[in-house]
């Protein structure tokens, strides 16, 4: 008995169509993850670098413009997880519910961040009418609000972002999907901002500080180049096996892959 694993030039068309979909799909929410998260923390310097505020006059406009960009960032991520896991399951079903997994945590943290921060906008409305003390609870409130979003921060795209960066990079590199040279980038990174969340938690630099830039470039230099690389080039040929995404089979197909059926059409 032998077996037939001749692919049909239309499946094969089909199945090459699917992963470009795919691709295409992982790679533009890895873009948006991206060109999202980057004007958030300009737009949040007033709350964040202002311990008075709340207590100060002018606008919330750039603290709900960037929390409606970190909303994106977060929805975006875990797009970029749902979207490749057709394919990241098929090279190993470990690494893509742990990257799944990791990318919902990363964006329920900067959910709970965001929260914290439309948190101020409503104590600063109440510190108008407020005094006395009640004004200087607002304050305390809004210091720790803040101290909130920048513990999630850490935590979130911080030090998750280097969990999920192991996850997919091995996923990346095992299956040569990409360039190796990609996920290399995200295997060394990942380490790296893994350190950087980890010093900063001790005390040793903040995460925005010349040191915590320094770790944290080159796992962003693997999203950005992942992003770029499944949007404008998809997967590797070498990756699209049979094994990989399941086409559907049409009329055609299985008729010539049954004896005694005649393809129709």
């Amino acid at each position: 008995m032998t077996l037939n694993t001749t692919i049909h030039p239309a499946s094969r068309l089909r199945r090459m169509t699917t992963m470009r979909r795919i691709a295409l799909t992982g790679g533009v929410l890895y873009l948006i993850t991206f060109v999202a998260s980057l004007p958030a923390l300009w737009l949040y310097a007033d709350v964040i670098d202002k311990h008075d505020y709340i207590s100060t006059a002018g606008g919330n406009a750039p603290l709900l413009w960037g929390a409606w960009l970190e909303i994106i960032t977060a929805v975006a991520g875990i797009g970029t997880a749902v979207a490749l896991y057709p394919v990241t399951r098929r090279v190993s079903p470990t690494a893509a519910i742990g990257f799944v997994t990791s990318r919902v945590v990363e964006a329920a943290l900067i959910g709970v961040g965001v929260v914290s921060l439309l948190a101020i906008v409503t104590l600063r409305h109440e510190f108008a009418g407020a005094t006395g003390a009640q004004r200087d609870a607002l304050e305390v409130t809004g210091r720790a609000l803040v101290a909130v979003r920048q513990w999630t921060f850490l935590v979130g795209p911080g030090l998750v972002a280097g969990i999920n960066g192991l996850f997919l990079g091995f996923v990346m590199y095992r299956s040569r999907l990409v360039p190796r040279v990609i996920p290399i980038i995200g295997l060394v990174g990942a380490p790296l901002i893994l350190i950087s969340a980890t010093a900063t938690i001790f005390g040793l630099w903040d995460q925005l500080s010349a040191a915590g830039a320094a770790f944290g470039f080159p796992i962003a230099a693997w999203e950005l180049s992942l992003g770029i690389w499944l949007t404008f080039k998809g997967f590797r040929a070498t990756g699209l096996t049979l094994s990989d995404v399941p086409a559907p089979v049409g009329p055609a197909e299985h008729a010539a892959a049954t004896p005694g059926m005649v393809p129709v059409g």
